[in-house]
């Protein structure tokens, strides 16, 4: 089989066990440029809104809210999102309700580990092809498989926290990403200033031009087409 680079690519895993939470995540977190985790449904579509992953993995049986309720939630608003559900029941009512919900892929508990990385693979290679570049503008390109920002047919070269900046511009293309929004989903809300973002928007600005990120007043910011 063949694989694609999946380090570009941000990962919501929903699980109430939280030794089965904490050791897969152990297992693939380096796999990818974040994966963050839910212990129920309802903080995983919390989180999903907060964080917008590419791809989410997620237990059925959960309590608040259960995998395939928070599946039928994030399909409602983010209908091209993978979801990979894992469960330990493989009774026909499950699986047509899971039918129902439209989730992409249905694998079986105990997880076998490659199998996972396998079919979130697949789901990459489906959903984040190669090739697969978004005219955003100025000359500017951006490739969705590769997750990399191009200028006159060279990448421009970005730190992790820069890509996830552009990558989250690029979601939110033709209107803008808030200033709470940035931080959330760059930082963490790990405390950084608003001077620290300052300087890391002149940054990449210094690594694009000052037009390509625009500045919306008192609201946040935009990919100035």
């Amino acid at each position: 089989m063949s694989f694609i680079d999946l380090k570009h690519l941000t990962i919501l895993f929903v699980e109430d066990e939280q030794s089965i939470r904490d050791a897969l995540v152990s297992a693939i977190e380096d796999e990818f440029a974040r994966v963050i985790t839910a212990k129920d449904g309802e903080e995983g579509f919390k989180k999903f809104k907060k964080y917008k992953p590419d791809i989410v993995v997620t237990d059925i049986s959960m309590p608040v809210m259960d995998g395939l309720d928070m599946a039928r939630a994030i399909k409602e608003i983010s209908k091209d999102t993978p979801i990979i559900i894992l469960s330990a029941f493989s009774e026909r009512e499950r699986l047509i309700k899971a039918i129902d919900v439209k989730v992409d892929k249905y694998l079986i508990k105990p997880i076998d580990l490659e199998e996972l990385m396998q079919t979130i693979n697949e789901e990459a290679k489906v959903n984040f092809v190669v090739g697969d570049i978004l005219e955003i503008g100025q000359g500017y390109h951006f490739d969705k498989g590769k997750r990399a920002l191009i200028y006159e047919d060279k990448i421009i070269p970005l730190t992790k926290k820069e890509l996830l900046f552009i990558t989250l511009l690029v979601k939110n293309l033709g209107t803008y990403v808030t200033h709470e929004d940035l931080k959330k989903s760059v930082w963490l809300n790990k405390g950084v200033s608003d001077a620290a973002v300052r300087t890391f928007i002149k940054r990449v600005r210094e690594k694009t031009d000052k037009s390509f990120i625009k500045n919306v007043p008192g609201l946040g910011y935009k990919i100035g087409l």
